[in-house]
């Protein structure tokens, strides 16, 4: 891979972007994580979504674990170069960890945080 491409964009202190997983079809955005150059490199070799998990400081394969992998479609960055903006089709139809289609599931209604989105799966069910 060129590493122009990794070269351009904007990374943090920490050598990370903040990249963005949207549904290729219905344009809903599914979830936001972290990448670093490795991460990045491989989700464009592979065309699956790899990501870097600040909390346990290594390369995450996005259903490594639940099967819920993110199948790359197109890969964007914005205007700056500091966010990723993956296309994916989301495998599964579960994107968060708590077992719902995406990690946007909290709405401000009325100064209060409402959840307007079912758990499709228990988590303890995809982790175990």
């Amino acid at each position: 891979m060129n590493s122009a491409v990794l070269d351009m964009l904007k990374w943090d202190e920490q050598g990370l972007v903040p990249a963005i997983a949207q549904d290729a079809d219905s344009h809903e955005i599914l979830m936001m994580a972290w990448m670093n150059r490795d991460a990045l490199q491989l989700t464009m070799e592979k065309q699956q979504a790899v990501y870097w998990s600040r909390s346990r400081q290594k390369l995450w394969f996005k259903g490594e674990e639940s099967g819920h992998v993110q199948e790359v479609q197109e890969i964007r960055i914005d205007c700056d170069a500091d966010v990723v903006l993956l296309q994916v089709k989301q495998i599964g139809g579960i994107a968060c960890h708590t077992g719902r289609k995406r990690c946007f599931f909290r709405v401000l209604s009325n100064g209060e945080w409402q959840e307007d989105e079912a758990i499709l799966k228990d988590p303890t069910e995809i982790y175990q």
